[in-house]
């Protein structure tokens, strides 16, 4: 992106070296802004203002997020495959405490549905 906009500003500016062009590119898309190189066509102020947009807007946030998404994993996270382990488990569990339950007579509720109201009695 840097190369292409040094070299449509080294065509809008025709008195500029490739090298200034390029230089002028590095420099705007850093929104550094030195001020040696600035453009005074009106397309290469367009070109300028787009550059700068879109580096602040969406190459720098972009970068910004997957660095920060790679410092923020969660290495304590259960993937998918260990999550339907636990879930397996847990059944199996409550398969076995109802069984315990029914061999001693115990009425267990459905805790798989949704709670009961209370009682205001």
């Amino acid at each position: 992106m840097i190369i292409i906009c040094g070299l449509l500003y080294r065509v809008f500016e025709r008195d500029v070296s490739v090298g200034d062009a390029i230089w002028w590119a590095v420099v705007t898309a850093s929104t550094v802004g030195y001020g040696d190189i600035s453009p005074v066509s009106w397309q290469a102020r367009l070109m300028a203002g787009l550059l700068i947009s879109v580096m602040v807007l969406l190459v720098v946030p972009l970068i910004t997020a997957h660095f920060a998404s790679k410092l923020i994993v969660d290495q304590d996270a259960f993937r998918h495959d260990e999550q339907e382990e636990l879930k397996q488990n847990l059944r199996r569990v409550r398969q076995l405490a109802e069984a315990i339950a029914e061999r001693e007579g115990i009425s267990v509720p459905d805790s798989a549905g949704p709670p009961s109201a209370p009682s205001n009695r």
